[in-house]
């Protein structure tokens, strides 16, 4: 039976940037806006990191019955370790989008958008058939699309408008910023499980471009996000560029991609680029504070 300890790492907290980013950008929009509503902004933050673990013990379940984590490079899964049964993990995946559900009819209930019900259901689908369902698009080298729209332009662009009621043009800088970065997170993964992938027939989008060209894509995310960084500032104030300051933690995993990293060798770049995106949309949203 999983520890504590285990279920923890299963849930694999060192990924909740991804989920904690795109809601501290946006918030620090609907600042600049004058239209802050704390209530949203902690929904948004529950539903982001509920379907953010969700999605890591759904992919903890589908890649262990599926026998992809048997040369596994990185961090243990409970599945393929054996340290816990498919079903309970399975079971703490539904619990934690139950859990999402649930944030985000409060905020339907706050804002009276029905629609965004539509929108909650299609994440949740998401997280599941990324390598959920017979014919996973983690499977097809679709991943990194999925990523970037639901954890960039959906969870940026749902957390303005269920406070601001409207997505100003900035909106969409930064959902390109918070979601190129958090692609670039599963690009590394990728990367870092490359051959493991590939041997176990998971098409990922790293095993369909080959090593090198996934390194230049890696690079180009993390380039795009700082581009996306400085359009905010066009678009709102010069403060913004704080979102910058991302650059010191992520020219290391940059230099180390680019020279051929591989294996556990990634892990570390995996770190540094969630701190990377923490730290990008951080600045951002103090810079929009500064500036309103």
């Amino acid at each position: 039976m999983a520890s504590p300890s285990q279920w923890l790492e299963g849930a694999r907290p060192r990924t909740l940037p991804a989920a904690v980013s795109p809601v501290l950008a946006g918030t620090g929009l609907a600042w600049f806006e004058g239209a802050l509503s704390a209530g949203s902004a902690v929904l948004c933050l529950v539903v982001a990191l509920s379907l953010q673990i969700g999605v890591n013990f759904a992919n903890d379940y589908s890649d262990g019955i599926r026998g992809t984590d048997a040369q596994r490079v990185g961090p243990m899964r409970l599945v393929g370790s054996g340290a816990a049964s498919p079903g309970s993990v399975k079971a703490a995946a539904f619990a934690c989008f139950a859990v999402a559900a649930l944030a985000g009819l409060g905020i339907v209930l706050i804002t009276g958008m029905w629609w965004l019900l539509l929108v909650g259901a299609a994440a949740i689908a998401a997280a599941w058939f990324y390598t959920g369902g017979r014919r996973p698009y983690g499977y097809l080298g679709l991943g990194e699309v999925f990523v970037f729209v639901f954890f960039g332009l959906v969870a940026v662009g749902g957390t303005v408008l269920v406070q601001v009621g409207g997505t100003p043009p900035a909106t969409w800088a930064a959902a390109v910023a918070v979601g190129a970065l958090a692609c670039a997170i599963l690009v590394a993964n990728n990367l870092r499980d490359l051959t493991g992938d590939s041997a176990a027939g998971k098409r990922t989008l790293a095993t369909r471009l080959g090593d090198r060209r996934t390194r230049w894509f890696f690079v180009v995310l993390v380039a795009a996000a700082m581009a996306a960084v400085v359009l905010v500032a066009f678009a709102t104030t010069p403060w913004a560029l704080l979102g910058l300051v991302a650059l010191v933690a992520l020219a290391g995993p940059c230099r180390e991609v680019l020279a051929g990293g591989t294996g556990r060798s990634l892990i570390g770049v995996l770190k540094l680029v969630g701190l990377g995106e923490l730290v990008a949309s951080a600045g951002l949203a103090l810079g929009l504070v500064i500036g309103a």
